[in-house]
């Protein structure tokens, strides 16, 4: 009996001074990924236009992607490609170009893609970069502007908070 005692006292006591556990660090999961894809189909829908898009978590894993009707499949791959060149810079793929231009050999560095329509998605405040979106088929501008929709439809942003 009293070593049922003191082994219980002893796990009390551990679990009272043990550190507590972080946080979970916030993350790109498959429901704010589909509601990133359904804000660009919305997106895309009202102007005429049809893209495809691909949503990648921090690490430029795939977690979701749509082919809208009148792509053909190496505009998927485009914009995955994009999608995990904005996650592995954690920035637009729009300012890639001019960073190919001033840094030479940052053209052919890899994950680097110098077409407007990668843009990185961070959480509601700003402050933890969780993956990254790639639009292609149509101007780069219009796949810019569709993940940008899109990442603003899923209530996150596109742009890290300062601070």
């Amino acid at each position: 009996m009293a070593f049922r005692s003191i082994t219980a006292a002893f796990f009390l006591i551990a679990a009272a001074v043990a550190p507590a556990q972080p946080p979970a660090a916030p993350r790109l999961d498959a429901r704010a990924a589909q509601a990133i894809v359904a804000g660009c189909v919305r997106h895309s829908g009202g102007r005429g236009q049809s893209h495809a898009i691909a949503v990648v978590d921090a690490g430029g894993r795939l977690v979701a992607a749509l082919r809208m009707d009148g792509n053909g499949f190496g505009i998927m791959d485009f914009a995955l490609a994009k999608a995990q060149a904005s996650a592995a810079w954690r920035s637009p793929t729009a300012g890639m170009a001019e960073g190919a231009r001033e840094t030479p050999g940052f053209g052919s560095a890899p994950y680097v893609v110098i077409v407007a329509g990668g843009v990185p998605v961070f959480s509601p405040d700003g402050r933890e970069m969780l993956g990254a979106v790639g639009v292609s088929g149509e101007a780069p501008a219009d796949d810019a502007a569709c993940a940008e929709a899109g990442i603003g439809a899923a209530g996150l942003r596109s742009r890290r908070t300062p601070g």
